[in-house]
């Protein structure tokens, strides 16, 4: 499973990226996490707002700091 998080690197970004792991670790999913800090490929997910997790390709959410539980639902569905 490849999660990415979409951002300038900023502490909101970096505690997103924190989530995800934890999530993806409590849940035993193996998964590659990356940090995806060029803008033109954040617009291209359409996000006009960072944070934004991305997870296999498809746009989960932007514009707020998941909670691990709510990124728990984004990976197990």
């Amino acid at each position: 499973m490849k999660i990415e998080i979409l951002g300038p690197g900023c502490a909101r970004c970096q505690q997103l990226a924190k989530n995800a792991e934890e999530a993806a670790k409590a849940l035993g999913i193996p998964c590659e996490l990356v940090k995806v800090t060029d803008m033109a490929k954040i617009v291209g997910y359409g996000v006009m707002a960072t944070p934004g997790i991305v997870v296999d390709g498809k746009l989960k959410g932007s514009g707020k700091l998941f909670t691990v539980d709510e990124i728990k639902g984004f990976l197990a569905g």
